[in-house]
């Protein structure tokens, strides 16, 4: 069953790709995205976290605290996603998925191959994003939560295809609110 709108966030406690520790409960009080990923050399994935960090300062500013998630091992997200970037909010492993199931990601072969025929990739390989290195679930759909200061869910966001993730509008209101 789909995590909905007003139900308390799952806790959890688990290490970022450096080892530094990382909860939900350490987040208490603050308006926090929960963003999960597919795997660390996903294009889509990369491209989404291209144009988030574009928009990042100004919702860090506003107050919002973001966790990133990947289905791959941490070395293969130092590889291929913080190899040109440092980041300013965690990034967190999961390849056993279980902080994956505890947010009831789905996967979708239609929402695979809708993806794979978008103009997000389309776009995502004019950047030179195409690596044909995947680990994990190819079919995972990317999820986003959106979590009130009292760390109930204010907004589930469950992908249509591989590349399809919450829009930054959503969050916009979200921190405005």
């Amino acid at each position: 069953m789909k995590i909905t709108e007003n139900q308390i966030a799952a806790p959890f406690a688990t290490s970022d790709i450096f080892g530094n520790p990382v909860s939900l409960e350490s987040l208490n009080g603050k308006k926090v995205l929960l963003s999960f990923y597919r795997y660390a050399s996903c294009p889509l994935c990369n491209l989404r976290m291209h144009y988030f960090l574009e928009k990042y300062p100004a919702y860090e500013q506003q107050g919002l605290k973001t966790l990133a998630f990947f289905q791959s091992p941490a070395e293969k997200i130092r590889q291929y996603v913080v190899k040109e970037h440092s980041f300013p909010f965690p990034i967190i492993a999961d390849p056993d998925h279980a902080i994956y199931n505890q947010y009831q990601l789905q996967s979708s072969t239609w929402g695979y191959i809708r993806g794979v025929f978008s103009r997000r990739m389309a776009t995502a390989n004019k950047m030179g994003l195409i690596i044909n290195d995947p680990d994990g679930i190819r079919t995972l759909l990317p999820a986003d939560f959106l979590v009130s200061p009292d760390q109930t869910i204010h907004t589930a966001y469950y992908g249509k295809d591989i590349g399809d993730h919450i829009p930054f509008e959503q969050i916009e209101s979200f921190l405005r609110e």
